[in-house]
């Protein structure tokens, strides 16, 4: 099924690639899918998907998720 893209958030520390998110809502259910780039790595790693019942607690993980890349040096932008 062909879902809606809610949001892209893509974070970086130095310059580098660290993470990305992406919100999709399918209607009855709102994935997270996610791709950490370890600092060895060649490609990204994927994590999940993760499944939710809405878009608010899709949100709210990925708002979780983004707080706590920022805290740890991040700089988090919208993609």
């Amino acid at each position: 099924a062909t879902g809606r893209e809610l949001f892209v958030r893509v974070a970086r520390k130095e310059g580098r690639s660290v993470a990305r998110l992406r919100a999709v809502d399918y209607g009855k259910e709102c994935v997270v899918e996610t791709e950490v780039f370890p600092p060895d790595a060649t490609t990204a790693v994927l994590a999940g998907p993760y499944s939710f019942a809405d878009v608010r607690h899709a949100t709210a993980f990925v708002t979780e998720a983004v707080e706590a890349l920022m805290y740890l040096g991040c700089d988090v932008q919208a993609a």
